[in-house]
C-alpha cells in the first residue's frame, strides 16, 4: 500500500516537488493511515450484515416517538461499548427500532468496533446447526468476541428448552465484557414471561438488564406516516 501511495506521489509531482522530504513522508504516512482506516471500516460494515443501510445522521426526529437527539449522540460515541453496556430498545411495530439499531451498529463499525446483526431466530438456528456439525463451542466463542451484538425480534416466538440454554450461554459469555443490543416489540416488563423458565429467565434477564440503557419508543408507525407523505 505504501509503495502504491509513493508511486502516486511521484506521478503527481506538481503538488509535492517543493515540499521537503519530511513533509512528503508525513503526507504519505497520513494517507496510508486514512486508506487503512477506510478499509477497516468497510470490512466491519460488511461483516456486520446489518438489515438496513442506516446512519445516525439520517435518523428522523420530526415525529414524537420518545427519542431525543442527545440520546442518539451519546450512543454514537464509544464509551458505552468500551464499558460493555447493553441497550434494550422497545416499541410498537413500525416505530423505527430496527433502523435505529442499524444506524448505531453502522456508527459502531465506523468507530472501529466489530458488530453483528441477527434476528433472534437466526442466531438460535445457527447454534442448533452448530451442535449438529460439532462447531457449537466455536460458534459461541465467535459470538462472545463481537463487540456489539444486535439481536432483533426478541420475544416474538416461544423458546424451546435448548434455545433458552443457548441464550444463557450467549448472555453469560458477554456479560460485563461486550455490549448487546436487544430489539423487541414487547416492553421489558413482559420479557420474563416470554422466556418460559423461571430460573433461566432470572439469569438471562439479570445479565441483560444490569447496567443497560433502556429506550422505549412510542407513537404511530413510521411506515404509515411516510406512506401518508408519499
Amino acid at each position: 500500500m505504501a509503495a502504491a501511495l509513493l508511486e502516486q506521489q511521484q506521478n503527481q509531482s506538481g503538488p509535492y516537488e517543493d515540499l521537503p522530504f519530511n513533509e512528503r513522508l508525513a503526507l504519505l504516512l497520513d494517507r496510508e493511515y486514512q486508506v487503512r482506516e477506510q478499509c477497516k471500516q468497510d470490512r466491519l460494515i460488511r461483516q456486520a450484515r446489518l438489515k438496513l443501510s442506516a446512519s445516525v445522521q439520517e435518523i428522523g426526529y420530526q415525529y414524537p416517538r420518545n427519542l431525543k437527539k442527545a440520546q442518539v449522540a451519546q450512543m454514537a460515541e464509544t464509551a458505552w461499548l468500551e464499558r460493555g453496556q447493553n441497550l434494550l430498545l422497545t416499541g410498537p411495530c413500525g416505530s423505527g427500532k430496527t433502523y435505529l439499531a442499524c444506524a448505531l451498529g453502522h456508527q459502531a463499525c465506523l468507530n472501529g468496533f466489530a458488530t453483528r446483526y441477527y434476528r433472534i431466530s437466526r442466531v438460535l438456528l445457527e447454534l442448533t446447526q452448530a451442535k449438529a456439525d460439532g462447531t457449537y463451542q466455536k460458534t459461541l466463542n465467535q459470538l462472545a468476541r463481537i463487540k456489539l451484538l444486535i439481536l432483533d425480534d426478541w420475544g416474538l416466538e416461544p423458546l424451546t428448552s435448548a434455545q433458552r440454554n443457548d441464550l444463557m450461554e450467549i448472555m453469560d459469555d458477554r456479560h460485563g465484557v461486550h455490549s448487546t443490543m436487544i430489539i423487541s416489540q414487547l416492553p421489558t416488563d413482559q420479557w420474563y414471561n416470554t422466556i418460559g423458565d423461571n430460573a433461566l429467565a432470572d439469569a438471562i434477564l439479570d445479565r441483560q438488564m444490569q447496567n443497560a440503557y433502556r429506550w422505549a419508543l412510542k407513537g404511530e408507525s413510521m411506515r404509515k406516516r411516510l406512506k401518508e407523505i408519499d
